[in-house]
């Protein structure tokens, strides 16, 4: 039975046609994945026959039966809330940030208020300790957590078609493949339909049983996953396959760092918990980090780990309870005290790139606030060569973030953390939204930069692909405390921890 059908689609946005006659097909129990670069109108062309976005649909867009291009709105909303979920690509965006999880989930169920019902969902979706996160509002989650209650919701009233948007960019390796087993699971339980907007090749080879692969707002080419992806027939195809990140390609050997630049030695952190199980707990514990003048640090590790919060540590944009920092030797002041030359220097790319940009301002605005964040103001031609560096096209200059895709977003923040020529940059999973050929470009700007720049980094990611390709050393996190650490050819030859294992048994 076909779910979801579309044939000759369109989608246009301000007058300008950003899909042109998509046609595919999905039937019950089968997924189907839509792959491209960012912006090519992957996510454009699933949600604006829903009615999602400002992009107006033509052709048609057929669910159950059901026309939606052109019905009412009164008919896509009973539509959208009976059958259809949404895994969207940007968690703390799409959800409520001044609800707790447990409304929020209530919410997707229709209302419903059955306590263990809302437990259930999360467990279904790998969330530990349930009956604590669903006291807990998204700002107070990590972005892996929250991806995983953005599914639970999308989920909770079982919908017959389940569009997943990048479902698993803020999960590691080890969740990414327990998520999409899930996923596997329910649409054979369910006989639901996915459709998959990815762009790791390796999973969509793996759970997806038909792929589209999307350029420019068109179908490039069509076919089984596993076939297409062993025997991709066009050019543009065999690029995103060979882009792909492998913890087997060659290595290029970094250059040798300098002297330490930002050290910190006993880091803590610790929150304070609400409701029932009132008290405190320590989201980083006893952390030692050295990070030296043009040396690439990974910081892996799983989700809730404790990653994100030390990074904002180290940064002075979160919160430190114990321990010190020094930068080139001296004491780091507390944070909301930085010189303005030490904020410039310290720059941070975080994880969810449409959230950390100001919706108000476009893209080249936005950028140009990295360099001079009093005026605004960058001479137009570094602005060019900024968003060059990181792949933007010239016209997205006056776009905001709400008409950009989640990878031009996250190039746009890091072109803005470029622009205030840092000497340590603090990438927050800053690739994770991007496709592989541009996620290739930004590991190659990086590389150049430490090289030419001297530029310090300090990597977040999920993959130890990537890791290996751009780092020196490699400090893996567990539990809010980093358990092992050292060059990264040598910890990934020869892990000593359990869950440095458990890493590189994921990937």
């Amino acid at each position: 039975m076909t779910v979801w059908r579309v044939e000759d689609l369109g989608v246009t946005i301000g007058g300008r046609r950003i899909v042109e006659g998509l046609s595919y097909a999905v039937e019950a129990g089968r997924c189907l994945a839509l792959i491209g670069e960012s912006g090519s109108g992957k996510t454009q062309s699933c949600l604006a026959p829903f009615g999602l976005s400002p992009g107006v649909a033509s052709g048609s867009a057929r669910l159950l039966g059901a026309e939606l291009v052109g019905a009412a709105e009164e008919v896509r909303r009973r539509v959208r809330g009976r059958d259809a979920g949404f895994i969207f690509q940007q968690p703390l965006s799409a959800l409520t940030p001044h609800l707790t999880i447990a409304a929020q989930l209530a919410e997707a169920m229709g209302g419903e208020a059955d306590p263990a019902a809302r437990r259930a969902a999360l467990e279904e979706v790998g969330i530990d300790d349930p009956a604590q996160r669903l006291r807990q509002f998204p700002h107070q989650l990590s972005g892996g957590q929250r991806q995983r209650v953005m599914i639970a919701c999308a989920l909770a009233h079982n919908p017959r078609l389940l569009i997943a948007d990048e479902p698993t960019t803020a999960l590691d390796a080890r969740l990414r493949k327990g998520v999409l087993t899930l996923l596997d699971r329910l649409r054979a339980e369910r006989s639901l339909a996915v459709v998959l907007i990815s762009h790791d090749l390796g999973l969509v080879a793996d759970h997806a049983d038909e792929i589209v692969v999307m350029r420019g707002g068109r179908m490039v080419e069509q076919g089984p996953a596993r076939t297409l992806i062993a025997a991709p027939a066009q050019p543009y195809t065999r690029a995103l396959v060979a882009a792909a990140p492998r913890m087997d390609a060659p290595r290029a050997t970094p250059p040798p760092a300098g002297a330490p630049l930002l050290e910190g030695r006993g880091i803590g952190v610790r929150f304070r918990r609400q409701g029932w199980r009132a008290g405190t707990f320590d989201a980083v514990a006893d952390a030692d980090i050295v990070i030296r003048e043009g040396e690439a640090v990974a910081l892996v590790g799983g989700s809730g780990s404790g990653k994100s919060t030390l990074a904002c540590a180290l940064g002075r944009l979160g919160p430190m309870n114990a321990g010190r920092l020094t930068w080139r030797g001296a004491a780091l002041p507390p944070r909301g005290r930085l010189s303005f030359e030490q904020r410039r220097a310290i720059q941070i790319v975080a994880q969810d790139p449409v959230d950390s940009l100001d919706p108000l301002w476009p893209a080249g605005r936005a950028i140009a606030e990295g360099a001079d964040p009093a005026s605004g103001h960058l001479d137009p031609a570094r602005l060019a060569a900024l968003m060059a560096e990181v792949g933007l096209a010239p016209e997205l200059v006056e776009r905001r973030p709400s008409a950009l895709s989640g990878g031009q977003a996250q190039r746009v923040a890091i072109a803005r953390a470029l622009a205030a020529d840092p000497a340590l940059l603090i990438c927050d999973e800053a690739t994770s939204a991007l496709d592989v050929t541009v996620q290739a470009q930004v590991v190659a700007l990086l590389r150049g930069l430490i090289a030419t720049r001297r530029l310090a980094l300090l990597f977040i990611t999920h993959e130890l692909a990537l890791a290996r390709a751009l780092c020196h050393r490699l400090v893996v996190m567990d539990a809010g405390r980093i358990v092992e650490e050292g060059p990264v050819d040598d910890v990934i030859a020869a892990p000593a921890h359990p869950a440095t294992r458990a890493l590189l048994d994921s990937q």
